[in-house]
């Protein structure tokens, strides 16, 4: 009987010891902070991009009738994603592309093939083309810039 009344005053006592701490959030924040040890002087990385100009294209935009389908690389495809589809860049090519009528810009990935209509160069998704402000017209010109990371090679950063 002993052993049962000193089995329990332990247990309330590790209950009552795990309830106090829990309800400290105080001592919850300090501990994780302390296990994260962050730096006041650190600063994010630079990352120097270039821009290589692909010239004028010819874009539209497409969207509802392929929304949910897979596309060309595999993904679904998001209307509302920032995303192109192209002939021949290699899927995962990010490409700013400007509205040479307003002058308004925007950064997309390919990760599609296409347009499969003769004259055309780009498809954009329907979220490209509402940031471009081109839903009315449909097809316009725009200026295609590649987006080149310097000193970074995909293949041996993921080694």
């Amino acid at each position: 009987m002993r052993i049962v009344k000193l089995i329990l005053v332990i247990f309330i006592i590790v209950i009552t010891v795990g309830i106090i701490n829990f309800g400290d959030s105080t001592a919850r924040e300090t501990s994780i902070l302390d296990r994260v040890r962050i730096s006041k002087d650190s600063s994010p990385d630079i990352v120097p991009v270039n821009f290589n100009e692909l010239g004028i294209m010819k874009a539209s935009w497409y969207g509802p009738g392929f929304h949910g389908k897979m596309t060309a690389n595999g993904e679904i495809y998001n209307q509302m994603a920032l995303t192109a589809a192209h002939k021949d860049l290699p899927f995962g090519t990010y490409l700013r592309i400007t509205n040479l009528k307003n002058g308004k810009s925007v950064i997309v990935r390919i990760n599609d093939r296409g347009p499969y209509i003769e004259g055309r160069d780009l498809d954009l998704s329907k979220g490209t083309a509402l940031a471009l402000g081109m839903m009315k017209r449909g097809v316009i010109k725009v200026k295609v810039e590649e987006i080149v990371v310097n000193d970074i090679n995909p293949i041996t950063t993921l080694n």
